[in-house]
């Protein structure tokens, strides 16, 4: 037990491990390999820092497209409602909406795992916007939009995919009486 009543966490020592710096980047990571040397944990490593380079590149790509949505609403909200953003307010008012779509996304991921799908669905995207009334019914109402012209499109698909069928059968009951009407 901890000084503070709590349990210790026992984490067992690893069997076969190394511990790399990379310089470029300063992380330290833990390679743990069950039968493996020096020269294939850095060459695992530099794999994992690879995608982590490529994954902060992309990150930082989407925060530049949320902070420039971000300044353009600011820009529109200012010239209509006669009021200044500072670069500051801009700068807070975009790190709080990606931080807060990041959270809408693990939210939604882990509301279709929950319900064992590895697709998001709108009942996810509904379940996340049960707390705000207003965006509630305005999901609800989009879906339900959606969902009917989705079931227009799937009637009108079926009754034309029918009447193709129609037009074949009556086209060749048209040749074979025009061929009965030659052999006479």
């Amino acid at each position: 037990m901890s000084s503070r009543g709590r349990p210790r966490l026992h984490v067992p020592p690893l069997q076969s491990a190394c511990v790399f710096e990379h310089r470029t980047s300063s992380l330290r990571i833990l390679c743990a390999l069950g039968a493996g040397d020096s020269n294939s944990c850095r060459r695992n490593i530099s794999n994992v820092v690879m995608e982590g380079e490529e994954q902060h590149s992309y990150t930082q790509r989407l925060k530049a497209a949320v902070h420039y949505t971000v300044g353009s609403l600011c820009q529109e909200m200012a010239e209509e409602k006669q009021v200044h953003f500072s670069k500051q307010t801009i700068a807070a008012l975009s790190e709080v909406t990606f931080r807060q779509c990041e959270t809408f996304a693990r939210d939604l991921e882990m509301f279709a795992r929950h319900a064992k799908r590895s697709t998001i669905n709108a009942e996810d995207v509904k379940l996340l916007a049960r707390r705000s009334t207003a965006l509630f019914a305005f999901i609800t109402h989009k879906s339900e939009a959606l969902a009917s012209r989705n079931q227009e499109q799937k009637e009108k698909k079926k009754k034309k995919s029918v009447s193709a069928g129609k037009g074949a059968r009556n086209s060749e009951e048209g040749l074979e009486a025009g061929a009965a009407d030659i052999g006479d």
